[in-house]
């Protein structure tokens, strides 16, 4: 999960939001990879959408720094 990821699509507002993540919120194969104590975080664009996964925080904003992103905490 900290590998640069090339999103498939451009968008014209370049800010995105970091949030943690239930871990009953996450699809069931991912649920089986991961302890229940982990932490996720997802990437979303203004609109809401899931873009990316990280394991944790700093993670997350960097792959959004590194996709030239503006990445916003959202509690």
């Amino acid at each position: 999960m900290d590998v640069k990821f090339n999103f498939p699509f451009k968008f014209d507002a370049r800010t995105v939001y970091v949030r943690p993540v239930e871990f009953s919120d996450l699809p069931e194969d991912l649920r089986r990879q991961l302890n229940g104590d982990e932490h996720i975080y997802a990437i979303h664009s203004e609109n809401g959408e899931r873009l990316a996964l990280a394991k944790d925080r700093d993670i997350a904003f960097a792959l959004a720094r590194t996709n030239e992103f503006e990445p916003v905490s959202v509690h």
